[in-house]
């Protein structure tokens, strides 16, 4: 990722583009871009384009239904996947982490680090959950039910080299910051997002 990338964000339109289109949990597309934003198709097309020639969107497409085009493939658009990082000077927290992952699992050490975690968790617990979990970079969406379902994991590129380690992490620190009270955090993996989904204690079976 370059400077020229961040530094696209700077223009007020193109970063309004984008966290609209980040902020969604579906891939959306231009006009709804319009829609949200009051902006030209015209220009909410230009944005978009620089901002897949970035590298901080992609596309996708999908079959239209109705209306004109009813049948052609629509262009839709959604956060990268690829994760992107700057630091002055370079920074590289990762292979330290790679290394404390492959330490503690050499070790068998899995338990005492689910318990810093939950502890960890419990220290910063306190205030409203959603905004605790938003400040943590999980993106968090509440059901109508109550259900909080994690759009976000903030250790992606850990838990995909060492999946059982870090989704247990996860789960340890969401338990600690839920605590006690009417809500329970559950290892519930799907293809995208965090491996943890927290539920009202009254929606388990």
């Amino acid at each position: 990722m370059s400077f020229e990338a961040f530094g696209s964000l700077r223009e007020p339109v193109r970063r309004a583009v984008y966290e609209h289109v980040a902020a969604s949990a579906q891939p959306v597309s231009r006009n709804a871009v319009v829609e949200a934003l009051g902006i030209g198709r015209t220009l909410a097309a230009f944005h978009l384009d620089k901002l897949v020639d970035s590298g901080l969107l992609e596309t996708a497409y999908a079959p239209r239904s109705g209306g004109p085009g009813a049948g052609r493939p629509a262009k839709l658009y959604r956060r990268a996947a690829t994760e992107y990082a700057l630091a002055l000077p370079p920074r590289d927290y990762r292979l330290l982490a790679d290394v404390l992952s492959a330490a503690v699992q050499q070790a068998g050490a899995e338990p005492a680090a689910y318990a810093a975690a939950r502890e960890q968790g419990e220290k910063l617990a306190g205030g409203e959950l959603v905004e605790s979990l938003t400040a943590l970079g999980y993106e968090p969406a509440e059901d109508t039910d109550g259900t909080v379902r994690l759009r976000n994991c903030p250790f992606h590129a850990m838990a995909q080299a060492y999946p059982p380690l870090v989704c247990g992490l996860n789960l340890a620190l969401i338990e600690g910051l839920v605590g006690d009270g009417g809500r329970v955090a559950r290892l519930d993996p799907g293809p995208a997002g965090c491996c943890v989904t927290v539920t009202c204690k009254n929606n388990n079976h």
